[in-house]
């Protein structure tokens, strides 16, 4: 049994969420499920990333105090959860949450008495909707605009200090990156480490953000402090219990970020915690993007999908059922609305729910209701899962189901027990591969779980916890309520 601290990245709320969005909701609920189900101790976490200058200059495009649009924006953000099926242990907005505060006025003292603060000039290409400094002034890839040439003068973090501390962590498996194209991405980066920028001159963001421990006239830089949220949410030392039993005691820190967002999570957070004495994250899961014909999801570039329609017109299984089945874990995956409705039908309703359907109606058909002891929930597939799972596959557990049950319907189509069932001699048999079946597609059932709750509760239901009981017209309605 293992105590696991999983969170997905903050969102800005300098618009309202979409589908991407809603992909990291899912996959850390689907996963906390999964290792609950196994009898693991899981707390999730996320929150809202307030203090960026992208959500100043939305406001005042929109005419509205920063303060007042990111309240609505975050509102938004945190109420996806519901229609999603996700169920959060902890939650946190950047700019009001006082955990936070004080939080990382901790970490700002704790680098600073290491050593690793100092003051230095600065000029780059600045991404505003990164929140990030480029390389050069070639449009940004994740925004396709231009970055504008910014000169400052900020407190640095002696980030190159690290480079061999997260290489010996990375290398050896400590800090686990996945999938392995991420993790050797990262490697590459250390080969060219340079010291960073933390801070902001307060005026370039009109005062927004969260102000340094002793400088006023300079903002903590909103990435900085934006990865701290994943210990300021457990208390604003390592003294609070929280942070105890869910980062130091932890067996597993895991962190599911975008692979837009990696260099911050695998190398900047990791040096971050070092500096301040803290064990790192053990694991930092990286997706791709999803797309729409090819470019990424994004209100800026008129791709957004919104997850909360999809929900109200498809249901909360089938959009999970989608964005797990799809999962972009090696390559950008592009969405389509018919795409996720052939899914739902294909998947849900025509294999998974009508074989639930196929099995119930032999068992009263041939035991009458009462058959012998159904076997025990299938290990091998729990191992499959689990590795999958560990690995960051979701996608690979989604097939790992499909395959399974595609292989009960095999099973009926070999052994025909309807046919067994014609002549005394033989229904015996024909009602043992029955059982079989109903412990098998109970098994099936219990690894879908995580994925659809809502459809695994009724199937569960039609399976029975010992007999199966229920008129085969019934156990119809159940399903096509079920699968709707």
């Amino acid at each position: 049994m293992t105590t696991t601290y999983l969170t997905a990245a903050l969102p800005y709320v300098n618009a309202s969420p979409h589908l991407g969005h809603a992909l990291e909701l899912v996959d850390i609920d689907a996963v906390a499920r999964h290792w609950r189900r196994r009898g693991h101790h899981v707390r999730t976490f996320t929150g809202t990333d307030d203090n960026a200058r992208k959500n100043v200059a939305a406001a005042r495009a929109a005419g509205r105090p920063v303060t007042e649009l990111v309240a609505e924006r975050g509102d938004e953000f945190l109420a996806l959860a519901e229609p999603l099926g996700v169920g959060l242990d902890d939650t946190l907005r950047t700019s009001t949450d006082p955990r936070h505060r004080t939080g990382v006025a901790w970490f700002w003292r704790r680098w600073h008495d290491a050593g690793d603060l100092y003051r230095d000039d600065y000029e780059g290409w600045y991404c505003t909707g990164c929140e990030a400094f480029l390389d050069d002034d070639r449009p940004c890839p994740e925004h396709e605009r231009r970055p504008e040439r910014v000169t400052e003068r900020n407190w640095f973090f002696r980030l190159s200090r690290y480079r061999d501390l997260l290489r010996w962590e990375i290398e050896r498996g400590r800090l686990r990156i996945e999938p392995e194209v991420r993790r050797n991405e990262v490697l590459a980066t250390l080969d060219d480490l340079r010291d960073v920028s933390v801070s902001r001159p307060a005026h370039r963001s009109e005062g927004w953000g969260l102000p340094v421990p002793g400088d006023d006239a300079q903002v903590v830089y909103v990435w900085i402090e934006a990865v701290t949220s994943y210990l300021t949410a457990l208390g604003a030392s390592p003294d609070a219990p929280l942070v105890g039993r869910w980062w130091t005691e932890a067996d597993r820190r895991v962190h599911v970020v975008g692979k837009g967002i990696t260099r911050f999570h695998a190398v900047y957070w990791p040096a971050l915690l070092a500096s301040a004495g803290l064990p790192l994250p053990t694991d930092i899961w990286v997706h791709d993007h999803l797309t729409v014909e090819g470019r990424k999801l994004s209100k800026t570039l008129g791709t957004a999908v919104d997850p909360v329609a999809l929900v109200d017109e498809h249901s909360t299984d089938a959009v999970r059922w989608w964005l797990l089945r799809h999962h972009p874990l090696r390559a950008d995956v592009d969405f389509t609305e018919a795409g996720l409705a052939d899914d739902a039908e294909t998947d849900l309703a025509d294999l998974l729910g009508n074989t639930v359907h196929r099995v119930v109606t032999l068992a009263n058909r041939l035991g009458d209701g009462r058959l012998s002891e159904v076997p025990d929930v299938d290990d091998a597939l729990d191992a499959t899962l689990d590795a999958a799972v560990d690995r960051y596959d979701l996608g690979a557990a989604v097939r790992a189901v499909l395959d399974a049950t595609r292989d009960v319907n095999r099973t009926l189509e070999g052994e025909r027990p309807w046919e067994l069932a014609r002549d005394p001699a033989t229904i015996e048999a024909a009602r043992r591969v029955v059982v079989e079946a109903i412990g098998r597609c109970r098994s099936i059932v219990h690894g879908a779980s995580w994925i659809v709750p809502d459809l695994a509760a009724g199937w569960s239901a039609q399976l029975g916890e010992s007999d199966i009981v229920g008129a085969p017209e019934v156990l119809v309605r159940r399903r096509e309520r079920a699968c709707r």
